[in-house]
């Protein structure tokens, strides 16, 4: 079960989501057919495509790609890994960062892993709520660790751009599994996320 990332479009999916997204440039008054938005519909088709790419790709094949046995049983944690998402409620792009921590129980995976694990998620439509424990669900299902924790921190567009236009909002999200319930442990890794990075 190997992963590989790529970058490909269906070209019956691009055709349909470009013809919707020529019909809705007419519907708000644009001209599809002037010439700054002649491939607009085609560029849209191939963005959706590629931002939602994550409904194709296998967390737990990607984290199987990378395991092996160790016998390390303190936190390991990458904090600060850039994400960027789609919210399904009105389609307006979210981004921020996530922090995840682990315990090891005789297993640890590829550090990279965890990135792609937010982006296999991330590149969903999601609500940030759902995206958090998703991604604390794979690296538990799949490691079996004897802790797993996860914040996320993210500005909202839906918030930011529209709504109650509140630029300057950060929603923060967070899920805890096994030895991340204790308020020591926990308190350790929320102090690592706090810390500033030399």
């Amino acid at each position: 079960m190997g992963y590989t990332k790529s970058e490909q479009f269906d070209d019956n999916v691009t055709a349909g989501l470009s013809s919707n997204y020529r019909n809705a440039l007419s519907l708000l008054g644009e001209n599809p057919d002037r010439e700054g938005l002649l491939k607009t519909p085609e560029r849209m088709a191939k963005a959706m495509q590629f931002l939602t790419q994550g409904y194709e790709l296998d967390a737990h094949a990607i984290l199987n790609s990378a395991k092996f046995h160790e016998d390390v049983s303190e936190m390991i944690m990458v904090k600060d890994i850039e994400l960027y998402s789609m919210c399904e409620h009105h389609m307006l792009p979210f981004f921020g960062k996530a922090h995840i921590a682990y315990i090891p129980n005789g297993i640890i995976t590829g550090l990279s892993k965890l990135a792609r694990v937010v982006d296999v998620y991330s590149r969903r439509l999601q609500v940030q709520e759902r995206l958090t424990t998703q991604i604390l669900d794979a690296i538990k299902d799949t490691l079996n660790p004897l802790g797993v924790a996860v914040v996320i921190e993210a500005s909202h567009l839906c918030m930011m751009m529209r709504g109650v236009q509140k630029q300057n909002s950060v929603t923060t999200t967070s899920a805890f599994f096994g030895e991340f319930h204790k308020n020591s442990t926990r308190s350790e890794f929320l102090k690592l996320i706090n810390s500033t990075n030399h």
